[in-house]
């Protein structure tokens, strides 16, 4: 089953709040090898101005999994996840990630094209905080392989 183009501009319902916690921030960083005292010392963190531990930037991607499984098994969405292959994945900042942060995520597909039997799916999840303010908005485009 071909991925379906009609998926381009549907948005999904956001998710459940994610509560980002220290420990999530710490064993994260230290996945990603982020040293940075912000990252681990609420401290230094607040020395530095901020009102808790920092996550690093790529750890958006924690609340941007929760969107795109909701994308992942939509019915209709024709798409494979044994032939996914991610292809690209950035992150737009408002402002940093913090400990205490509660942060839901609305998916958008931006678009779907297609390569021959191959199909590319960008999907946007907006993040905002507890107060509905933008925190980030992470994009990630997904490599669909056809059949051989």
């Amino acid at each position: 089953m071909p991925v379906n183009p009609e998926l381009q501009g549907r948005e999904f319902a956001p998710t459940a709040p994610y509560l980002v916690g220290r420990e999530k921030i710490r064993e994260f960083s230290n996945a990603v090898f982020a040293t940075d005292p912000v990252n681990h010392d609420p401290d230094a963190a607040r020395a530095a101005g901020y009102s808790d531990i920092v996550a690093p930037p790529t750890f958006a991607v924690v609340v941007q999994e929760r969107t795109l499984a909701q994308l992942l098994s939509e019915p209709d969405a024709g798409i494979d996840f044994s032939r996914v292959v991610h292809g690209d994945q950035r992150f737009s900042y408002t402002r940093p990630i913090v400990a205490g942060d509660e942060l839901t995520a609305t998916l958008t597909v931006a678009s779907v094209k297609t390569l021959g039997p191959h199909s590319m799916v960008t999907a946007q999840s907006n993040v905002v905080d507890a107060a509905g303010e933008h925190v980030v908005t992470a994009t990630s485009t997904l490599v669909v392989r056809g059949e051989e």
